[in-house]
């Protein structure tokens, strides 16, 4: 027993070190909890202040949550712009994976508006940071009314923007979300929305920044001898003898003359016509599989002409900054554990550390939903004047 305890012991051991052997070499670039001192780390924008147009943040655990300790950036001021960033240690992604991280909580009725973050290379001025500022990477989602609930990924390549050709949509209820996304060498890239793989695929086919590899042929043609048949007539069937003689129709051998029928005034009473069960139509023979079948004709793909492969095609401009940059016609989303960093799975043990307050998170919620019909229902009017009033 002493000796398998020991073996067990041992194996624990070696997990263990090979599980801090890979985190050693795994970078985190940016972590942001807003923690105490967060605001030295992050400019507010003044995009569209002079204009009355530009709301502000609140840091705040929010009016629901799974810890009052854990506060994030809430927007506040309704039809506002919205625009902060923190620079970061410059880095670039090639040769490496890339992660980008965040979570988001709509607690307002958002109606429209965005809650997405962007990746910034070269010079940002920071105060003049808005929704002319060029990026690399934006990332998140973006709802308006009840027919868009979109989520964003947008990459920049050689200074044009090129949206994911897919349609993804994002999480519309009230609770924390965690938005992930993950890039790699090899140009594939994943998806995640609370760990949960939500869409994964190609840089080179999800995006229309190069050319597809292939394309149809469309000089080609199906070739003469090409039997696309899956069945045939059996050329041994024959026509049973006597078919053709079977009549469609046959007397009623139920019907009866009626008691008041006279011959003389109505003529010879013949039975009414009942379709013959016996009738099976015009004789066809039977259909078997043919064995020349080659399956049904597609046109072939050709390389494409115009296709030029580049092998750094994933990789960003070197990243210098991270940013919110969103307009609300309702406000009241927290922003909240941005990590940009090179290793999933310590973006994994992120989410899940904060997601184990998920039911305290939920608890809260559904008592302040109480207390809001209970507030609205008595009070209308003043309840909507105080929310927006707090926000």
């Amino acid at each position: 027993m002493a000796r398998h305890s020991s073996t067990v012991s041992v194996t624990l051991k070696l997990l263990l070190l090979l599980f801090l052997f890979r985190f050693s070499f795994s970078e985190i670039i940016f972590e942001e909890r807003f923690e105490d001192g967060w605001q030295s780390r992050w400019v507010k924008s003044d995009w569209k202040r002079s204009e009355g147009k530009a709301g502000s943040f609140k840091h705040t655990p929010g009016k629901w949550h799974g810890d009052p300790d854990d506060k994030g950036v809430q927007t506040s001021g309704d039809a506002k712009h919205f625009a902060m960033s923190a620079k970061i240690p410059e880095f670039t992604n090639k040769n490496r994976t890339l992660v980008l991280q965040y979570s988001i909580r709509l607690e307002q009725d958002i109606e429209c508006g965005g809650g997405y973050i962007k990746l910034l290379s070269g010079f940002v001025n920071q105060k003049k940071f808005g929704g002319d500022t060029p990026y690399s990477l934006m990332f998140g989602p973006d709802i308006c009314g009840t027919q868009t609930k979109k989520l964003h990924v947008i990459l920049s390549y050689q200074g044009q923007n090129y949206p994911l050709k897919k349609e993804l949509e994002c999480e519309t209820d009230k609770l924390t979300h965690f938005y992930t996304f993950i890039l790699r060498p090899d140009a594939s890239y994943s998806i995640l929305i609370d760990n949960r793989e939500r869409d994964s695929g190609s840089m080179y086919t999800d995006w229309d920044i190069l050319p597809p590899r292939k394309i149809k042929d469309v000089n080609a043609k199906k070739p003469a001898d090409w039997d696309d048949r899956e069945y045939i007539e059996d050329p041994n069937a024959k026509k049973p003898e006597g078919y053709d003689s079977i009549p469609k129709e046959i007397p009623d051998p139920k019907a009866k003359e009626p008691d008041n029928w006279d011959e003389e005034e109505d003529g010879i009473w013949r039975a009414p016509k009942i379709p013959n069960p016996k009738y099976k139509g015009p004789w066809k023979p039977k259909k078997i599989k043919n064995p020349n079948y080659k399956g049904k004709w597609k046109i072939p793909y050709i390389d494409n002409p115009e296709f030029e492969d580049d092998p750094d095609l994933y990789v960003l401009k070197p990243i210098k900054y991270v940013g919110i940059e969103v307009w609300q016609v309702k406000a009241g989303s927290v922003f909240d554990n941005v990590l940009i960093c090179d290793e999933p799975e310590y973006a994994k043990q992120v989410v899940d550390e904060v997601l184990a307050n998920r039911e305290v998170e939920k608890e809260a919620f559904e008592e302040a939903e109480k207390v809001r019909k209970a507030r609205e229902e008595e009070h209308p009017r003043d309840y909507m004047d105080d929310y927006h009033d707090e926000l």
